[in-house]
Formats: structure tokens, sequence, C-alpha cells
């Protein structure tokens, strides 16, 4: 007869055996992460190639959407709705996305983080789920209409299963920052079918920099986003190659400047009227999840005037470019005008998506109606209106979504055209510069910035927040009562046994700190020595408290031009619970700030091997 416990113990074992390869794996891949890069390059090729399944699948939603919904795929390139009832697609949408917003925030109350924010602030770490939310509401946006693009949901996605990857092999900080840049370039290189964009756009806009050390696996993620996209056949639907003409007399060159000049206001001018659409739904207080219902309705009653306010506009740049005949001016200017607006629109009221598509498409008629104008006025010098349409698209894009070499590189691998994506590269710089000097964010900050986050790029300050002044302090504090006369003071602090001494009253309460070699040198002079140590007090006011991280701390040194604060455990009692010196916070800053330069530079990879 077979022993029922053992044969539970036999079970038992059996069904363990799966979750102890699984804690193996996991720590030989750690291992070989943290020994070798060719790990990190190997988590970045799954990283990005996952990217491409997902953005197959966000794209896949989408069309069905606009199938269902439009009878349309590419929704914008419709010449018009097919039935006025179809312009209460966006309403309905903003209906259904502002009513499932109050479960959502009932059920995750904490505020998403996005890549640029995760790398920024948090180390690369982002929620899965949390991700997989903001792509379902992105999906459900831009499938009924809204005016917004899907990109900012394949990046979403692609980063948020990225940092679940670091998570479950337990990365270090800086691995993971990279590992999240891998997500978002496959993301993009397989949303554009073009590997070079999205390794830029990682470097450029999620990491913040470029490092050769980053450039292997982020490379290896682009590439791999790319080639399943391809093998799932949703790569490459941006646009097909364009055929312009490269050579550019200074003439031209100096009106496509003039052209960045224009994009670079307009970018600015799209991204601060977010702000004030947003401000006007909140000063209307009508229920958040009504808003965007409002703004639904209003995308909608456009679109009986032009669908190409729909969607993001892939369908309608396609048409623009590649279309059976160029279409009139006033069509492109009135586009132009409904497209932008439906967008601020769109993001204002709380629809969800990003302004990547939207930049390009509006970048791409702007260019066509500077053409034009110039045509019409100066027909002589008038330069070539896909040039300008390129060249648009491209100095729109930086202004709005940022990184001047990632739009370079998607005119080039857009145009095939060397020389004339060195020309967009000047223009791109020009526009960079001018939306830094004028306005200091690209769109994705300026969204951080308005929510009281004070970063403007993905450069990792998180560290700065996580050192706090409760990490870096001395317990060991030594405490002595204000009454307390000098020759009391310097008879029980001998020299050598501190250099400060904090004073405190009767209650405890922190008063100032007292040099100790000071009240030794005041102490020999026979007539001070009877004197109270509160008159050796210095900066009663000044203190530091545990949760203040190291760069408040360094700026409350500057301004005081104190040596050392003590540490108190709140502003109302002031009881001392440390002490910090100004050199041991300069001393570490200087430290962490090497390690990040070590670590950018890729020397740890030396050190380990």
């Amino acid at each position: 007869m077979v022993d029922p416990e053992r044969a539970n113990a036999r079970i038992h074992f059996i069904f363990q055996i799966p979750s102890q390869l699984f804690a193996h794996l996991r720590a030989q891949v750690r291992a070989l992460v943290r020994r070798d890069e060719i790990g990190l390059i190997g988590l970045g090729l799954l990283a990005g190639a996952t990217s491409g399944l997902f953005v197959s699948g966000i794209l896949a939603g989408s069309s069905f959407l606009h199938e269902w919904l439009f009878g349309q795929a590419r929704v914008s390139s419709l010449a018009a709705l097919g039935s006025p009832a179809q312009a209460l697609a966006p309403l309905a949408g903003g209906l259904l996305l502002g009513f499932c917003g109050i479960f959502i925030r009932r059920w995750r109350p904490r505020r998403p983080v996005d890549p640029i924010e995760a790398n920024a602030l948090h180390g690369g770490r982002m929620s899965l789920r949390d991700s997989a939310i903001i792509t379902a509401q992105t999906v459900i946006s831009n499938g009924f209409g809204a005016s917004v693009g899907l990109e900012a949901a394949y990046t979403q996605m692609g980063s948020g299963f990225a940092s679940w990857l670091g998570r479950v092999f337990a990365l270090r900080r800086n691995d993971m920052r990279t590992l999240v840049a891998c997500g978002s370039a496959g993301a993009i290189g397989a949303a554009f079918g073009a590997p070079v964009t999205g390794a830029f756009y990682a470097f450029e806009l999620i990491l913040g920099t470029y490092t050769p050390f980053g450039l292997a696996p982020v490379g290896a993620a682009a590439i791999g986003g790319v080639l399943v996209a391809r093998l799932l056949g949703s790569s490459g639907a941006f646009m097909g190659e364009v055929v312009a003409p490269s050579a550019l007399s200074e003439t031209e060159m100096a009106l496509l400047l003039l052209l960045g000049v224009f994009c670079a206001a307009f970018g600015i001018a799209i991204m601060g009227a977010v702000r004030y659409v947003e401000a006007f739904f909140r000063w209307t207080r009508l229920p958040q999840a009504i808003q965007p219902a409002l703004g639904g309705l209003a995308v909608g009653a456009m679109a009986l005037v032009t669908p190409q306010v729909l969607g993001s506009g892939h369908g309608a740049l396609f048409e623009l470019f590649f279309g059976a005949g160029r279409p009139a001016i006033d069509l492109i200017v009135l586009a132009l005008a409904l497209k932008a607006i439906a967008s601020v629109i769109s993001i204002g009221s709380g629809f969800r998506g990003g302004l990547f598509f939207a930049s390009l498409f509006l970048g791409a008629m702007m260019g066509e109606a500077y053409a034009a104008a110039i045509g019409a006025l100066y027909p002589v010098i008038a330069p070539n209106a896909w040039v300008c349409a390129i060249v648009g698209m491209t100095a729109l894009g930086v202004a709005i979504v940022g990184g001047p070499l990632t739009m370079s590189f998607l005119a080039l691998e857009t145009t095939g055209d060397f020389p004339l994506s060195l020309a967009m590269l000047s223009v791109s710089t020009v526009v960079s510069v001018i939306v830094r000097r004028l306005f200091g964010y690209s769109f994705a900050t300026w969204r951080l910035h308005l929510r009281g986050e004070s970063i403007r790029s993905a450069h990792d300050i998180g560290w700065m927040r996580d050192l706090t002044v409760g990490r870096m302090m001395r317990t060991d504090v030594a405490t002595a009562p204000s009454w307390m006369t000098i020759a009391e003071f310097v008879e029980r602090f001998p020299p050598g046994s501190a250099q400060w001494v904090a004073a405190t009253d009767s209650s405890g309460r922190y008063e100032g700190m007292i040099s100790l070699p000071d009240a030794h040198l005041v102490n020999l002079n026979a007539e001070s020595s009877g004197a109270r140590i509160s008159a050796l007090s210095r900066d009663p006011e000044g203190f530091l408290l545990a949760q203040m991280n190291i760069k408040l701390a360094a700026q409350l040194f500057e301004q005081s031009e104190s040596e050392a604060f003590a540490v108190v455990d709140n502003e109302a009692d002031r009881r001392v619970i440390g002490l910090l010196t100004e050199a041991h916070v300069l001393r570490r800053y200087a430290e962490e700030l090497d390690k990040a330069r070590r670590d950018l530079a890729g020397e740890i990879w030396t050190a380990n091997s």
C-alpha cells in the first residue's frame, strides 16, 4: 500500500522543480549580467523583440476599432465620414475612458510613471500593470478617434516590460535604466521600421545621454523590435520612401532654417495651449470623468469638416506625400489648424496618448503651406514643397517631442537622402536651441513640470532624492544645555572629544551649534569663561530634517555659509537626532557623481571582468 505522506512529498518535490529551475536560471542570468555586458545585451534584445510584439498588438487593436467605428483602418485618410453618426465616436470613447478612469483611480490611486520619469527619478522602476492600463487607455483614445498617437503606448508597454524583466533578474540601477531604454528603442524602431531612429530615441529621450556602454544593448533592442514587427507584418507602417531633390542652394537652406524657426514657435504654442485647455476644464469644475467626453464631442465636430483630425494622422500623412493629386493650399491650412486644435483639446481634456505622430503630420502640413506661401510671394526662390514638408515634419517633431538626432535619423531612414538629412540636422539643431532657450521642455517633460516635477530630461537625478540627510548624518552627536557656562562646557568637552556640539534648551529644543575649538579659545579669557555657551551658538534657526535630500542640504550649506548643521526630528519640536557637516555632504556628492560617470562610461564592466 502506498504511503500517503510519501506520495504527497513526491508530488510536492515534482512541483518544486520548475520554481527551482527558474530560481537557478535567474541567478545565472543575474550573475552573467553583473559579470559580462553580453548578458545585458541579451536581455536588451529580448526586451526590444518583445516591444515589437507589443507594437504589433497595439496597432492591430487600434486598427480594429477604426475599422469597426469608421470603416477604415487608417481613419485620417478618409475624404469624409460615412455618416454624421460617426462623429459621435470620440464622444463615446471619452465616456468610456472617463468612467473606466473612476474605477482605475480607486484600484490604482498612485499616478503611473512613464519611461522618462522612471529613468530620471526611480532608477528605471516602472509598474507593468500600470503600463498595461495606460496602453489600454491609449488604444481606446486613438481607436475611438481622439487626436492622439499610439507612440506613448508603444514606449510605455515596451519599457514597462523591460523594467519588469530587470526586476526579475535584480539588475543594478544603471542596468535597469539601460534596459528601460532598450524597451523604448525596440518600440519606436518597430513602429517606424527604423532601427537607428529607435536607438537614438532611447539615447536622447529615455537615457538622456549617449554612452558607448549602452550602444550594444540599445542597438540590439532596436533591431530586434524591427525584425519582430516585420515578421508580424506591422513594421514600416509610417510611410514609404520619399524621393526628394537633395541639391539645396544657399537661398533654399536659409528658407528652410526660417521654416524651422516657425515650427519652433508653433510647437511652443501647441505645448502651451495644452496647459490652458487643462486649466479651462479645471475652471469648469466638471467631473473628471465627463471631461474626455466633452473633448471628444469637440473633436467629432471638427471631424465633420475634415476626418484628418481623427487619430494620429498616419493615413493623412501618407495621402499628403503619395496621394493622387496635391491638395489645395486652403484645405491644407484648414486641416493644419483643425488638427492642431483637435490634438490640444484631446490631450487637455484627458484622453491618453501623445503628440509624436501628430507633430510629424502637423509639421509636414506646415511645410507644404510654407512652400505655397513662398511660391505665391516669390516664385523664383520657392523651395521644393516635398522638401519643405519633410523638413517641417522633422522640425516640429524636434520642437514638441525633442531629440534632434532622433528626428534627423527618422528623416534619413524615410528619404534615404544623406545630403538632405544633413540640412535637416542643421534645422533640427536650430529648433532644439530655440525651444530649449524659450520654453525649456519637450512635451513629455513639460507635462511632468505641470505636475510639480523639476526634471528637464531623463538624466538620472533620482539618486539625489534617495540620498537623504537621514542616510548621511552622524547619530552620535554631542549635546549640551544652552545655560551651561563656557568654563563648564570646556571641562565637559576636552579638546579632541568633538568638533561640534548642539546646544539645547531645558526641553531639549535645538538652539544652535557650538564649535568646540572656538569655546576653548574663548575660555582662555577669564572674563569670558563665565558667559553662557548660548553666546557662542551659530545659526540657531538653521537645521536639517532627515527627509531632506543631498541637493537641498548642499544648497542650505551654501546659502548659510555654515560648516555644520544639526538634524532635528521635525520643525515643531526640534529635537536633535544627528549631525551633518558640509565637508561630508560635498564628499558624498562628489563620490556619487563619480560613480554615475563611471556607470555611464561602462567602467564597472572593466572592474568586474
